[in-house]
């Protein structure tokens, strides 16, 4: 889409431009009124200069117009169509599929006007293009794409319609370029991380144009990535809408991000394919679309529903944990109850030997991993030399709660004892056969 408004921008009409070659006469104000401020009508009075820029603007070889562009601004360097010149000149260069010329008669364009909204298109598009395309130079481009785009969106706000161009026509210019340095503009504050400004860029450009998967696609991405602004169910409605604009490939690996996404937010996939279903022929969120956000519960709720759910003798040793360090008083005193002075069988790690009749293990997964202990056990009597385990080996133990700190969590454990597995007892032989 970008490409062909590109282009349209870049081909300025003959008969437009040919009507600033001429001066009418201007009306004559009215008495007592104060005339409004317009732009100076362009003027070529020397006959020759006249004659070299209508015969290079009404050559219809693309070839014989740069030559004949080319002779002209090298004649008459100060022509008061110099801008006009360097534009035509620019757009058949553009035309030839002549890159380089393209690029480098943009830059005379803004020597000219600083302000020239196609000159200003032309390179924030194509940076931005060969940023996309990769290679050594693609972050200088983008950031350079950012630039001519933020300076065309400043120039948006002051530009004076040239003379002899409709308001229809200057308007449409200013909307179709805005695309381009919103987009540009918005890609590059995205590249920075700076997701806010790439929000900002990125809604307007797709607001000007919302079926243009190059921009549409890097806003959802900009709306949902961490540390972004809160506006998840935006970037939920603008994955959607990228999946259902993509095509090929990039179609199912879109809608699988953004499944994964809605799933995170939502805490299940259910209503995805409605948002899938809306956002076919809804460009843009109404004020109703909403999504509602899944809240996981408190390590106390968790607490209470097991509490609910299961009985004590039949929790592991992570669930006695959460409750007893997370959960409600009532929830916490009634696994405590349930386990307080009651023998228990265990397999823990060791943390560490303090003695040999002092062991620090960990229950837990999550303690495991952190290395921390969260069981201390202690033996009435000291374990034999030969039996005491090493740091990091499971053990198989008996021990009856006595006592526990809720946080960080430590459950004290007296009348220690080591559970030995009895050694497998040898295949009977079979009697010899007589």
């Amino acid at each position: 889409m970008k490409r062909i408004v590109l282009s349209m921008l870049l081909v300025a009409t003959a008969s437009a431009v040919a009507q600033t070659a001429s001066s009418p006469t201007p009306a004559a104000p009215q008495q007592g009124a104060a005339p409004a401020p317009a732009p100076q009508k362009k003027e070529i009075k020397d006959p020759a200069e006249y004659n070299a820029y209508m015969g290079a603007l009404g050559q219809q070889d693309n070839a014989a117009k740069i030559s004949g562009l080319e002779a002209f601004l090298t004649q008459y360097p100060n022509s008061v169509m110099k801008e006009d010149a360097l534009e035509l000149l620019m757009g058949s260069y553009q035309q030839a599929g002549n890159s380089p010329k393209t690029m480098d008669t943009a830059q005379k364009v803004l020597q000219a006007n600083p302000c020239n909204l196609r000159a200003l298109a032309l390179l924030a598009y194509t940076k931005r293009a060969m940023a996309e395309a990769g290679g050594a130079g693609a972050a200088q481009n983008l950031t350079e794409a950012g630039q001519y785009g933020e300076r065309g969106l400043q120039c948006e706000q002051t530009v004076v319609k040239p003379d002899g161009t409709s308001d229809a026509d200057f308007q449409k210019l200013k909307t179709q370029t805005a695309i381009i340095f919103n987009g540009a503009a918005g890609m590059a504050a995205y590249s920075a991380k700076d997701y806010g400004k790439a929000e900002q860029y990125l809604r307007a450009s797709v607001e000007g144009d919302p079926t243009n998967l190059r921009d549409v696609y890097p806003l959802a991405l900009a709306y949902l990535a961490p540390g972004a602004t809160e506006k998840d169910v935006d970037g939920l409605f603008f994955i959607a809408r990228a999946a259902n604009l993509a095509q090929g490939a990039g179609k199912d690996q879109i809608a699988k991000f953004g499944k994964s996404k809605y799933t995170k937010y939502h805490g299940s996939d259910e209503g995805w394919n409605d948002v899938l279903a809306k956002t076919a022929t809804t460009t843009l969120p109404t004020s109703d679309f909403t999504i509602k956000q899944y809240i996981p519960p408190t390590p106390a709720d968790q607490c209470a529903d097991l509490v609910k759910s299961k009985k004590v003798e039949e929790m592991n040793f992570a669930e006695w944990e959460l409750c007893l360090s997370e959960g409600k008083p009532e929830d916490s005193d009634k696994v405590w109850t349930a386990l307080k002075g009651k023998s228990l069988r265990m397999v823990a790690q060791v943390m560490s030997v303090d003695s040999a009749k002092l062991l620090k293990l960990a229950g837990s997964s999550d303690d495991i991993d952190a290395k921390r202990a969260d069981v201390e056990l202690n033996f009435a009597a000291a374990i034999p030399k030969a039996q005491l385990p090493k740091e990091g080996a499971n053990l198989d133990f008996e021990g009856t709660p006595v006592s526990f700190v809720a946080k960080p969590f430590v459950v004290t454990m007296n009348d220690g004892a080591l559970v030995v597995k009895a050694a497998p007892k040898a295949p009977a032989r079979k009697k010899p056969v007589q």
